[in-house]
């Protein structure tokens, strides 16, 4: 018998997407064939920091580099493409699909502020590795607030 996992919630930010990837993945045991035309999956990703940076390395092997696209912000990065599916007979019959494809997504809240002119990426071996430079503290300005 399979099992489906529910998590409660207090607030209700990202509970849709998380349902859908709920059904999708229902449908997926049902039928490992079953794709929706923009299937969304979730690559693995690891966040780390340095004294002077943050590090971002995601796993996404099968992606041409030229699908990935990067969105950098001072407190978030958005990564996103699309892994093509691999070719598939139509004879065939699956005893077993686990490998997903399709359009992916994922946006990650930095631990800190980071300079966004200064990010840099490479992309090897299926891993992309994003690193950017903490912004300097010193470049955060406090400012005081006069009496109307």
């Amino acid at each position: 018998m399979d099992y489906i996992k529910i998590r409660f919630v207090e607030s209700t930010p990202g509970v849709e997407s998380e349902f859908r990837s709920t059904v999708d993945e229902l449908l997926r045991l049902a039928n490992p064939r079953f794709t929706l035309a923009r299937h969304r999956w979730r690559p693995q990703i690891d966040i780390y920091e340095t004294t002077e940076e943050i590090i971002i390395r995601s796993e996404i092997a099968g992606v041409r580099r030229e699908e990935i696209q990067l969105e950098i912000a001072p407190g978030t990065v958005t990564i996103s493409g699309i892994r093509e599916g691999g070719a598939r007979e139509d004879d065939a019959r699956y005893h077993l699909a686990e490998i997903s494809c399709g359009y992916f997504e994922r946006t990650l809240a930095l631990p800190a502020r980071i300079d966004t002119e200064t990010a840099g990426a490479t992309y090897r071996d299926g891993l992309l590795e994003i690193r950017l430079a903490k912004r300097p503290l010193d470049s955060i300005r406090r400012i005081q607030i006069h009496k109307g």
